[in-house]
């Protein structure tokens, strides 16, 4: 099971709304409330968070495509708007269903961007990523100031403190919760 919350884009119809004043902007406070209410609704039916966004009854119901990407590891996407990465390269598709295959049918690729992460671009993509897994982040791969972060976290209970005594940052329910600002402080 997911639930993510929602991402107003630009460019959308729902976006063009709330510019006028049609429908309200997303509340962070909502969000949280409806989390909370989809954290108890699964564990209430058997299922355990294994991504802030994603719960399942055994590792068996993991959503292993996405466990891709949360883990860093390669892989290829195909059609328009698709991204893919390997070995630290990463690359995308043009958007637009029409663009695509225009190119393929005119014997071009369909690519509409690349970048090379360099070693800074993992380490923090990978705890931006992993961080929102159960099993957490390796304290390891936080520098000075993340470390620092990280105890201050533990404190204020973000931070579940008997994986952190094994050397792992693991978001707690709270933590989940502010996930995106546990990021920012580990990763500075």
């Amino acid at each position: 099971m997911s639930a993510y919350a929602l991402i107003v884009e630009e460019g959308t119809q729902l976006a063009r709304r709330i510019r006028r004043g049609e429908v309200p902007m997303t509340d962070d406070d909502v969000h949280a409330d409806r989390y909370l209410i989809a954290e108890e609704a699964m564990s209430a039916a058997g299922f355990d968070w294994y991504e802030v966004s994603n719960w399942a009854t055994s590792e068996a119901g993991r959503c292993l495509h996405n466990e891709l990407y949360w883990r860093g590891a390669d892989w290829w996407g195909a059609g328009p708007g698709a991204h893919s990465h390997v070995g630290g390269v990463r690359w995308w598709n043009v958007k637009h269903p029409g663009a695509y295959a225009a190119a393929l049918a005119e014997g071009r690729s369909p690519g509409a961007g690349r970048e090379v992460l360099s070693a800074e671009d993992r380490r923090v993509e990978r705890i931006l990523l992993e961080l929102r897994l159960r099993e957490g982040v390796p304290l390891s791969l936080l520098r000075e100031e993340g470390l620092a972060a990280s105890r201050r976290a533990l404190a204020d209970g973000r931070l579940d403190p008997g994986p952190y005594e094994e050397g792992r940052a693991v978001l707690t329910l709270r933590g989940r919760l502010l996930a995106d600002a546990v990021v920012r402080d580990l990763v500075d």
